[in-house]
This record gives C-alpha cells, sequence and structure tokens, in this order.
C-alpha cells in the first residue's frame, strides 16, 4: 500500500493529531533517480501477548531512528497515522526528500522474540527480518524504481537473504532485472552488519542460481547444458581459493563400472554426464580428506518404463534439484572462502521410456558389485547415488558425505513444504545440519534408518536388494534412504536429504520465495560448510 504525499497535494493536504499539524514532505523534483528506501520497524507489545492496539508502541530500528532524525521526526509522525504494522506487513510512502523517492517502513513483528523459536525450530528474529524486507522489496517492484537501500541496523545477514529471494524469479532472470540494484544503507549500520549483508546477499544468490537450474525448462536444461552452466558459472564467478571443475562423458562412466547409474540413463538418447567441482580454501591444501556432497541430477523424470501419470510430470524438470543445491552450496563456499576442502559429485541423465530403457524386473550391478532388482524404474535417483556414494568414498575417503535428492514423494506426505527429511547414519552430522537450518529458516527434520526398512530391500528373487521396498505404499522416503545406506560404509559419517517436499514454492509458505522451484535447501547447505567440523 503506497500513501502518496505528492506535488499535487502539497499545497492543501494538512494532517492533524491531537492539534499537531504534520506536513507531508517537499515533493522530489522530476529530475531525481528513482531511488526507495526500505527501514525496519518492531511492535513493542506491552501485554506480551497477542497483539493488542491498544497496548502497543512503534518501535524503529537503529536505522529507522536516524534517517527520522535527520528528517525531524516525520517518520514516526507518518506511523501514528496509520494501524501497528504486523510481520511482513508493509507500507510505502511517496515523496520523501530529494535522496529517496518514496520510503517503505516493514513491520518486524515484536521487539521481545523468542530465539531460537523451539517450537518452530527457527531464529524468530531472522526469520522476521526475512520475511518483513522481502514484503518491502515486493512493496516496490511496481514502483519504477530503479535501486532500493535496505535497513541494515536489524539482522543485516537475514534482511539480505529475503531482499534478494524475494527480488527474483525465473521469468525475469534474462531480463533487466528489479530493482537494477539493491544495497546496504550508510545509515544505521556498522561495518559489521554491512559485511554480513555481503554474506546474506551470497546465500541469496546462491539459492536464486539453484532455482534458475531447477525452473529452467528440461530441453534447456540437458545433461550436457546443466553441466556447461555449472562450469561457466562456477569458474567464472568471484571465487577464492582454489575452484575447478571435471566434466566426464559416457565412457568414463562405464570404465567406473557405474552400472546402476548407467541403467537409468540408457533410455535417453541424452548422454550422461557426470560432473565433479573442487573447492579448497586458501587455508587448506588439496591433500586434505574433503567434504563430499552428492547431488541426484536427473534433468527430467518421466518415470522410464515405469511411466508417471502426465498431471503434473511437467515439474520433474526439477529431479536435478539435488545436483542444483549441491553446485549452489560449493559455489557460496568458495565466494564466501570458507574453510576446508569441499567436493561436489553431480551424476547427470535422463529417465526415459524407450526400447533401450531398462525394464521393471531387470537386475543391474553398481559399482561397488551389489546386483539391484529395479522393480520400478520411476525409482531411479537412488541408482544414480548409489554409485556416486561409492565412488565417493573410494575415491576421496571424505570426512563425511551429504547427498541431496529430490527422491520420494512420501517425504512430500509427510512433511509437506516445512522442512527437508534427513536420514543421518551419525548424530553429529545431524546436529550440525539442524543448527545450520535453524540460522537459516530453512528448516530439516530429522527421519528415522532402523533396521526394518533395510529387511524391506533385501534379500529380492533375482539380487541382493530390491530398488523399491516390501511395505508398498507406506514409509517409501524411510525405504528409499535404507537403499542408500547400503552402500555406505559404517565408518563415513553421512546424511541423505530427501528435498522432494521443499522442491517448489506456492509463493505463500514461503512468503520470500516466489512461485516456482525454491532451491531449497542451498542455504543451509553452505551454512552447514560454514560450521562444519569435520571430526566426529
Amino acid at each position: 500500500m503506497a500513501l502518496n504525499f505528492g506535488r499535487t497535494a502539497f499545497k492543501t493536504l494538512r494532517f492533524s493529531r491531537k492539534g499537531k499539524k504534520i506536513y507531508p514532505f517537499k515533493s522530489y523534483s522530476s529530475s531525481t533517480a528513482k531511488k526507495a528506501l526500505v527501514v525496519g520497524l518492531y511492535v513493542a507489545d506491552k501485554t506480551d501477548g497477542d497483539l493488542d492496539p491498544k497496548a502497543v508502541t512503534n518501535e524503529g530500528t537503529a536505522g529507522f531512528k536516524l534517517y527520522d532524525e535527520k528528517w525531524n521526526g516525520k517518520l514516526s509522525e507518518l506511523m501514528k497515522q496509520i494501524p501497528p504494522l504486523k510481520t511482513g506487513q508493509a507500507k510505502t510512502f511517496l515523496a520523501f526528500p530529494a535522496e529517496f523517492s518514496s520510503v517503505t517502513v516493514v513491520g518486524l513483528g515484536s521487539a521481545n522474540s523468542t530465539n531460537p523459536n523451539p517450537l518452530e525450530c527457527f531464529d524468530e528474529e531472522k526469520e522476521k527480518a526475512r520475511i518483513a524486507f522481502s514484503a518491502g522489496i515486493k512493496n516496490l517492484k511496481d514502483s519504477g524504481c530503479d535501486e532500493v537501500e535496505v535497513d541494515v541496523s536489524c539482522e543485516a545477514h537475514a534482511a539480505a537473504e529475503g531482499s534478494f529471494l524475494a527480488s527474483w524469479s525465473y521469468k525475469d532472470s534474462d531480463k533487466k532485472k528489479f530493482p537494477s540494484l539493491i544495497k546496504s544503507t550508510d545509515v544505521g549500520g556498522d561495518q559489521v552488519a554491512k559485511d554480513e549483508w555481503v554474506k546474506g546477499k551470497i546465500y541469496a544468490e546462491c539459492q536464486n542460481w539453484a532455482r534458475y537450474l531447477m525452473d529452467s525448462p528440461a530441453n534447456l536444461m540437458t545433461p550436457r547444458i546443466f553441466a556447461e552452466n555449472v562450469s561457466e558459472t562456477i569458474l567464472n564467478s568471484n571465487t577464492m581459493g582454489s575452484v575447478s571443475v571435471k566434466v566426464q562423458d559416457k565412457d568414463w562412466i562405464e570404465k567406473q563400472k557405474m552400472g546402476a547409474f548407467l541403467s537409468v540413463a540408457k533410455g535417453s538418447d541424452e548422454p550422461p554426464k557426470f560432473v565433479e567441482i573442487h573447492y579448497c580454501s586458501q587455508q587448506n591444501n588439496e591433500e586434505d580428506r574433503p567434504l563430499v556432497l552428492v547431488g541426484k541430477g536427473v534433468t527430467f523424470d518421466s518415470g522410464g518404463i515405469s511411466i508417471k501419470p502426465s498431471q503434473g510430470m511437467e515439474e520433474m524438470r526439477a529431479d536435478m534439484g539435488g545436483a542444483a543445491t549441491m553446485a549452489s552450496a560449493l559455489l557460496g563456499a568458495a565466494r564466501l572462502n570458507l574453510p576446508g576442502r569441499v567436493v561436489a559429485l553431480i551424476p547427470l541423465c535422463e529417465n526415459m521410456p524407450s526400447g533401450k530403457a531398462t525394464n521393471p524386473g531387470d537386475v543391474v550391478t553398481a559399482r561397488n558389485g551389489t546386483t539391484i532388482q529395479v522393480d520400478n524404474t520411476d525409482a531411479e535417483g537412488r541408482l544414480l547415488l548409489a554409485d556416486a556414494l561409492s565412488y565417493a568414498q573410494d575415491q576421496y575417503k571424505p570426512l563425511a558425505i551429504l547427498n541431496t535428492a529430490t527422491l520420494t514423494g512420501a517425504i512430500a506426505v509427510a512433511l509437506g513444504p516445512a522442512a527437508t527429511g534427513v536420514f543421518a547414519n551419525n548424530d553429529s552430522i545431524w546436529d550440525q545440519l539442524h543448527q545450520a537450518s535453524v540460522c537459516t529458516g530453512d528448516r530439516v527434520w530429522r527421519m528415522p534408518l532402523f533396521d526394518l526398512y533395510m529387511n524391506q530391500i533385501k534379500p529380492t528373487h533375482l539380487a541382493d536388494i530390491n530398488n523399491v521396498g516390501k511395505g508398498g505404499r507406506y514409509g517409501g522416503a524411510c525405504t528409499a534412504a535404507a537403499f542408500l545406506r547400503h552402500f555406505v560404509k559404517k565408518d563415513t559419517p553421512w546424511a541423505h536429504l530427501d528435498i522432494a517436499s521443499v522442491m517448489s514454492s506456492n509463493g505463500t509458505d514461503v512468503s520470500y520465495l516466489s512461485a516456482g522451484m525454491s532451491g531449497r535447501p542451498t542455504r543451509t547447505l553452505i551454512e552447514f560448510i560454514r560450521n562444519f567440523k569435520g571430526s566426529f
């Protein structure tokens, strides 16, 4: 909502509050650049309960107060004319002093938040900042402004995340961006806050890249194109430390005897790729044992011979969400020069029906020699991951392995869009993931790895294990995780993140993400890498 105190109204418009005259700000000239300001405002709730309009007062952030003082209290006087702003509400005032064409005030909710909120499993102050400043950015989308300055005196990192995530959409990704520049204010924040703003911007930009990769049509994001995009983006970004990308072709995959991976790829005319991305910080060396990230990269999943229903199949362009988020997380680590050595492994292919495709009931041999009875060709992602997990352990002797995959619809049934499901064989790696998600607001939830689920995938009539469990439609996410667990050595700390539940956004469940593919949980992965403790 915009309240216009512009040129036409300036001569006659007056406001009165308890007998005190309040004048609108002097209008800006037509030559003034269209630059907007977004500042935050708390509600100080005297009842310590639900907001009561009779018992609340506005309490500006440090940035709000400094601008208000600069403008002789006129900003706070304007706020008295409207009801208290709730969390995520935004009000835009037009025709401010010459430096800004508009000022948007965003509601940060109560000044007394619970941190972290034990029921919501996130840092409440940070999440409110993301929601509030994203609302401010969205409020300005049709304003025609070219530049936005954002208050960094309140949770600068989260404010940047909310601002840059809200400003992005796939349809606008190849056009002139709105606004052309979002930056931190020079008022109300110290150098630490401005540094945090820069870091938050990088977190958001990496998630936006994952959103781009996931939302791209499958004909414009084949395995080859994906590999090229990753190589070009990472090698041409402003990264620190050592960064390299290797793209392996089908001949290399065959030499590695990745029979499970190849059984999925062979139904498509698009050749498979296997991408390795290496990052080593300036503080580390290439001989250090790495943290390994493995991402499922099915660039289109028709289901193969076990073909999916046509309704909703177009969303399977994002079945490479695991690959997208892992590549984006490694890019974030390199741009931030996070300590450690990180390797991302990304098997890429399409899952298509054809005369060459794997049939239900076929038996294939994985890289580690395990034979797999493929009873459902639509349970294909675990086949790619099985060979990649085997390669990761043999080649790199990793400190730990994380894998992400849009693996099962069952996890979406269990958790909805609220959280990523995590299956971990190690309490420490789970704790680190959970703490990272509390910080980013992109939550995770631990799921069971009981032996019962292992028993449901083996033995099978024709092979060592089956690619689907005996539980039918029950516990599908858990049996998928159990299948992957078979390919992880007992002494390797490992966590499987089933991200199918958070693959897409409807534009409302997470208010700072527009409708489309979400790029989640990229920021949680970056935060995990930032605080990763390699000893277990």
